[in-house]
């Protein structure tokens, strides 16, 4: 009983835990960052980068912490939406069990947290990306939680409620992204607004992602054929169906049922394409996104590595029409 008769003068103040202990506790995020993916997020960061010019540790520890901050969210994301492929490959919680993989996710928050607290920046400028970071991880959170809600309670949302919703959910990564990098840059482009550029962005990718999820065989493969119909999930080109003609009721009917063979699903995606024209409204959405996205990043002063973005994310869905 020595070891306990001792015990509070022996523990440290701080924790003594050992960084090898991470490998066992964190092989989920491992696992999902040593797949391939397409990088869009440094990419991204490094178009930003075009505006504010900064030095290469702060857009390295930047870079870092939102990677983490993603992967992170993708790992909870999966769990959250019952997700079977992530990447082309299966899913963390169906290799290190829910439990783990959730506890991973909530971890790497907090280690994107320490990145930004080591970063060699002014009291001040650590307070203000702190801020940044708190604010926009409580969006993210809002923002699932209600499209979660949603799911679970089978409530549809209108148009207006789901884009503001996502507004939350995808844009607030963005606008993460802006904010961290624009206190790093200190003068360089302080008084410009990347509110509303970061906003039009995420609405665009995160419908884009809603269109291609149902239409695109590059997306089918690498997380499943049309996995929002088997996650009964209110999407874009989905709610649209459902209020373009509320009397049938098909669709609605599809998603409680959480289809899981192709052959449930063609018949919905037909009708959404044929019947309602919803996969064809999105894609004028879409289209009016993509040009306000366009007008955005003229307005702050033009930037031919965000264009180039938003170029490849056009000629993807070019090629799922196609």
């Amino acid at each position: 009983m020595s070891f306990y008769d001792s015990l509070l003068t022996t523990l440290p103040k701080s924790s003594l835990w050992l960084l090898a202990n991470d490998s066992a506790t964190m092989a989920p995020f491992e696992y999902l960052i040593s797949i391939p993916g397409r990088a869009w997020i440094l990419r991204f960061v490094e178009a930003l980068n075009f505006w504010m010019q900064l030095p290469p540790d702060a857009l390295n520890s930047i870079s870092k912490t939102l990677n983490i901050v993603l992967n992170a969210w993708l790992l909870i994301d999966d769990i959250e939406d019952g997700t079977h492929l992530r990447r082309g490959k299966p899913v963390a919680h169906s290799i290190f069990g829910i439990p783990q993989t959730f506890n991973a996710g909530s971890q790497a928050f907090f280690l994107a947290q320490q990145e930004i607290l080591s970063m060699e920046e002014s009291s001040d400028a650590i307070q203000t990306m702190l801020k940044a970071f708190t604010d926009e991880m409580v969006a993210i959170h809002r923002g699932q939680g209600l499209e979660i809600l949603w799911r679970e309670t089978f409530r549809c949302p209108t148009e207006d409620e789901y884009v503001l919703m996502v507004a939350d959910k995808t844009s607030s990564f963005f606008r993460m992204m802006a904010k961290l990098m624009q206190t790093c840059a200190g003068a360089q482009n302080a008084d410009v607004d990347f509110t509303p550029l970061a906003n039009v962005i995420g609405i665009f990718i995160q419908i884009r992602d809603d269109y291609v999820n149902l239409t695109s065989p590059a997306y089918s493969a690498r997380k499943g054929f049309a996995e929002d119909l088997s996650e009964g999930k209110f999407s874009f080109p989905i709610l649209h169906g459902i209020h373009a003609n509320p009397t049938d009721t098909r669709i609605l009917e599809a998603l409680k049922q959480r289809p899981t063979d192709p052959s449930e699903k063609i018949p919905i995606i037909d009708y959404l394409k044929a019947e309602t024209h919803s996969l064809a409204y999105t894609q004028n959405v879409l289209e009016i996104l993509e040009r306000q996205a366009r007008d955005e990043i003229g307005r702050v002063g033009g930037n031919p590595m965000l264009e180039k973005i938003i170029d490849a994310l056009h000629e993807d869905m070019v090629m799922v029409d196609e």
